[in-house]
């Protein structure tokens, strides 16, 4: 099992900057990838970013340029920095863990509001 914390979400204007972490415990040593995802209301959850063991990243085209994916050394915490932020945007932002057995983990996610 793993259990995932977000946090960072809030209110934001538009063309302002927020940054996510995500913190995790359990079996770490089980992670072959992190994710952030989000939810806006009404609409499907989507990926934003990814990032393997090995570094290799991804990006969901709306976001490209705008966020990114990172984390320290070891595997957790992950973050993703959100620049210029506009409100479509605005969604509940999860994060993810992805391991070598093919389970799936999820916190319970942070919401992000860019609004005037």
């Amino acid at each position: 099992q793993v259990q995932l914390v977000e946090s960072g979400g809030g209110l934001v204007q538009p063309g302002g900057s927020l940054r996510l972490s995500c913190a995790a415990s359990g079996r770490v040593s089980s992670i072959n990838v992190m994710g952030w995802y989000r939810q806006a209301p009404g609409k499907q959850r989507e990926v934003v970013a990814r990032i393997t063991n090995i570094g290799s990243t991804h990006y969901a085209d709306s976001v490209k340029g705008r966020f990114t994916i990172s984390r320290d050394n070891a595997k957790v915490p992950v973050f993703l920095q959100m620049n210029n932020l506009k409100p479509e945007d605005t969604a509940v932002y999860y994060c993810n863990a992805g391991t070598m057995s093919s389970d799936y983990y999820w916190g319970k996610g942070t919401l992000v509001t860019v609004s005037s």
